[in-house]
């Protein structure tokens, strides 16, 4: 036997291997045989694609009519009224017809995708929030997440920016403040930092009911035995915008993140139940701006 060191070149001295060969013979035919049948596999992963996309449409057309007909169910009641008011009692066709119908479309399409935007988005992030800072332990950033989500969701809140904007706007003709752009743009913006720090603030104390699992009814009624106290000694001129000031703090977008925070800290929290203490936060904040409204009002107006 002929033993082959490195000086030999024993690679160059192999014999060639006729099998290796043979099977590299198969696979060139195997590969000339797949490019052949390659563009109909193509033409079939295409099929089953625009079938997918197919079946996920079908899938999907019926939860928009289902979203666009809750969202009619949902207004039902206003259009009836509106429209009994306007065609029995008044008795006169509405004007402007096709603006009123196109805006009614919008306000469906709006609601639609509004509702569907606090399914996605706001109730799972403020839940997931709310019991990531739980799994954290850290009392101190949970209450700081707490007033800044209370103030941050009503300093940005339509509706307290419009009655803040009319507020300033008629205490200005009235003679309360100074009627230049200044006074006025001032005087809106103090009662919506006033009603946004409450609102932090009643977040703050609802968390720290939940943690407690204090019973809510007594905190309500001694906020407004304060309410009721607060009545007596603030200006006239402040308490109808103090009352309305709790309202409209419990809109579009703070109920939403304060509902989902409180659910989701309730969830997260043992011997909580989210049906018993999750719920009550928005009562607070609609309870503490009629307090801080009323203060604010004894500050300017004497």
């Amino acid at each position: 036997m002929t033993v082959f060191h490195k000086s030999d070149n024993a690679l160059t001295k192999k014999k060639p291997d006729f099998r290796m060969q043979k099977v590299h013979q198969i696979l060139s035919h195997s590969d000339a045989d797949y490019s052949g049948w390659l563009p109909d596999r193509k033409n079939d992963n295409n099929c089953i694609t625009d079938n997918g996309h197919q079946h996920d449409t079908m899938k999907i057309l019926p939860i928009i009519f289902q979203k666009i007909k809750t969202a009619l169910m949902d207004l039902l009641p206003i259009i009836v009224v509106i429209a009994f008011f306007q065609l029995v009692v008044i008795r006169q066709p509405l004007p402007q017809l096709g603006e009123v119908i196109f805006g009614a479309l919008l306000v469906v399409a709006g609601l639609v995708l509004f509702v569907q935007g606090l399914e996605m988005g706001l109730f799972p992030i403020g839940e997931a929030m709310a019991y990531a800072l739980a799994r954290k332990g850290s009392l101190f950033w949970l209450l700081v997440f707490a007033f800044a989500l209370g103030f941050s969701t009503t300093i940005a809140e339509p509706a307290l920016i419009a009655v803040a904007a009319e507020a300033a706007d008629i205490a200005g003709k009235g003679g309360l403040i100074h009627p230049d752009q200044k006074s006025l743009t001032t005087y809106a913006l103090g009662l919506r930092i006033s009603v946004a720090v409450s609102v932090g603030l009643a977040i703050l104390v609802g968390v720290i009911r939940i943690l407690k699992g204090w019973p809510i009814h007594y905190l309500i009624i001694g906020g407004y035995v304060v309410v009721m106290l607060m009545t007596i000694i603030a200006p006239e001129e402040i308490i109808g915008i103090a009352y309305d000031a709790g309202g409209v703090t419990t809109s579009t977008i703070t109920v939403p993140l304060v509902a989902a925070l409180g659910v989701g800290l309730a969830s997260s929290i043992q011997g909580r139940s989210p049906l018993l203490d999750g719920f009550g936060l928005i009562a607070f904040a609609s309870l503490l701006p009629m307090i801080f409204v009323m203060g604010y009002g004894l500050l300017i107006f004497n």
